[in-house]
């Protein structure tokens, strides 16, 4: 199964795409960010953002998509730009015929830490571990990484947190990829 993980923005907009490598495995495919810019009307940022996201899709064709739902913003204008951002990350995947699954940003955290608490900075650095690459250089890609890593852990189980902290996230990690 692949997934392909999107951090949604209007600037920017992090993508990464897993897959589940069988057992405990979880193979890294791709990642970058689709840079869009502040210039410019809204309308076309969105366009240039509909394109990046449907390039991807067809060159990844994931089973699904995993979404970070948006939980806050720093204001109502901002609030509103982000979900204009995720309808059109979500109308690329309906377009390419690819599911969506949104995910609140505390349970992506939970798969990939084991704390729906953690900072950025820690989600970015358990994702270089889990998938064994370098660590991601922008927040926006390890994000979406990290949607991804939800994602598949939670098309396995969907009723359990994925990781439990007090049995170490590897061993925990592990049995949850492993069923």
């Amino acid at each position: 199964m692949k997934v392909l993980g999107i951090d949604p923005g209007s600037r920017y907009c992090g993508f990464g795409v897993v897959e589940d490598a069988g057992g405990a495995r979880l193979r890294h495919l791709a990642h970058g960010v689709l840079e869009v810019g502040e210039a410019g009307p809204i309308e076309e940022r969105l366009r240039a953002l509909h394109e990046g996201l449907s390039r991807e899709l067809l060159r990844h064709r994931p089973q699904f998509v995993a979404l970070e739902d948006v939980f806050h913003a720093k204001n109502a204008r901002s609030a509103l730009v982000l979900g204009q951002a995720r309808g059109v990350a979500i109308l690329a995947a309906a377009q390419a015929g690819v599911r969506v699954r949104s995910f609140a940003p505390s349970v992506i955290k939970q798969a990939v830490t084991g704390t729906g608490r953690a900072e950025k900075e820690q989600v970015g650095r358990m994702v270089a571990v889990v998938l064994g690459i370098p660590l991601p250089g922008r927040l926006d890609a390890s994000d979406a990484l990290a949607a991804a890593i939800c994602g598949l852990l939670r098309a396995r189980d969907p009723e359990v947190p994925v990781v439990q902290p007090r049995r170490g996230w590897r061993s925990a990690l592990a049995r949850r990829i492993a069923k």
